[in-house]
């Protein structure tokens, strides 16, 4: 196991193995909990709440029916202008 030292302001290093294991970058963030073992830090992902929707178990679930049928063929487009987008979506049976 690994040793690090408290430095100045009370930060530490954490090691490289760690790290990339965890896939912890520059600017990501932590929780740190105190438990009866000693102290654990968890890498967490912060949401802005403007993007929550996007995490939604029902938008994620449409996301993935999007990446099946893109991977399936089930696409039409990309389109070279908004004409040919238009024509297609008028051919498109609902």
């Amino acid at each position: 196991m690994p040793i690090v030292k408290v430095r100045e302001n009370f930060q530490i290093t954490l090691p490289a193995a760690i790290r990339k294991r965890f896939k912890i970058a520059v600017g990501d963030y932590v929780e740190a909990e105190g438990t009866r073992e000693g102290i654990m830090i968890k890498p967490v992902k912060i949401i802005r709440p403007e993007e929550a929707w996007f995490y939604t178990e029902e938008w994620q679930k449409g996301e993935q029916e999007a990446d099946e049928a893109i991977a399936k063929g089930e696409v039409v487009g990309p389109f070279e202008n908004t004409r040919d987008a238009l024509n297609a979506l008028k051919k498109t049976e609902v």
